[in-house]
């Protein structure tokens, strides 16, 4: 698996369905760019912001009271009295229905959250397309993956300072950009992933992180990284995400002026 002249005119046909595929997706209506707020639980059952009813952290999820006339909806089910939520750490929260606003009940370093969706959000109401670097034959490289005998528990902070994410790391990809260069990959729901930052980051891209997925090597470990779908995670465009920050060795130094740029 090699970045052969029949891999890059793939890479340049389906870039622009990748774009579209992106597009599509940030502007659904509960979607990333649809959030309005990130309101952490703490002491005893409170309203929480323009929230109907009380809401609370109890161990291993929240207890939501509310009325009939609040319209809140818990798994397809009015809410009248008193209910549990429960949480698993790191992983999407439950969907709450209120009106047309969905809450996420969701936890994230032992620590409950609810993070409101509105479709009529203004960043969604706003968007028309993540803006990005031209297609670059240069960012399409020949990378070999080297599997660890056995993966490994990597822990990483967060944009929201005291939160930190718990990945598994199950190998690293070498390839030449500017010289050598090596990046830790994570196992993810998706597929292998990298996160990482470049000498890009906070200047033309975002001062946080980007992602590019990972294909499956070939037998004899080779893999293409397409540099040119590096894609920002939720935190470039929200102030109400809590996305990971890569690892101290996925840092690169060097650029990588390829993929999706600063939204802001």
């Amino acid at each position: 698996m090699t970045t052969t002249t029949s891999t890059l005119d793939t890479a340049r046909r389906t870039w622009e369905e990748w774009r579209a595929t992106r597009t599509a997706d940030l502007s659904a209506p509960h979607g990333w760019l649809s959030l309005t707020g990130l309101h952490w639980l703490v002491g005893e059952a409170a309203p929480v912001a323009d929230l109907p009813g009380t809401w609370e952290s109890v161990e291993g999820g929240v207890r939501l009271t509310a009325t009939a006339a609040d319209g809140v909806v818990v798994n397809g089910a009015p809410v009248e009295g008193t209910v549990r939520i429960d949480t698993v750490e790191g992983t999407p929260g439950t969907l709450v229905e209120i009106g047309d606003r969905r809450v996420e009940v969701m936890q994230r370093t032992g620590m409950h959250a609810l993070r409101v969706r509105d479709p009529k959000s203004p960043t969604l109401a706003a968007f028309t397309g993540v803006p990005v670097f031209g297609f670059e034959d240069r960012y399409v490289l020949d990378a070999r993956f080297v599997p660890y005998e056995e993966s490994r528990a990597v822990v990483v902070g967060a944009v929201v300072e005291g939160l930190q994410h718990h990945h598994e790391a199950v190998g690293t990809v070498r390839f030449e950009l500017d010289g050598p260069q090596e990046l830790t990959v994570f196992r993810s729901a998706k597929g292998s992933t990298i996160l990482f930052t470049d000498a890009t980051s906070g200047v033309s891209t975002t001062g946080t992180t980007r992602s590019i997925s990972v294909p499956e090597p070939d037998a004899d470990g080779h893999v293409v990284l397409d540099f040119n779908r590096a894609t920002n995670l939720p935190c470039a465009f929200t102030d109400h995400a809590t996305c990971p920050l890569p690892p101290a060795e996925n840092r690169l130094t060097v650029p990588v002026a390829a993929g999706e740029k600063d939204p802001r």
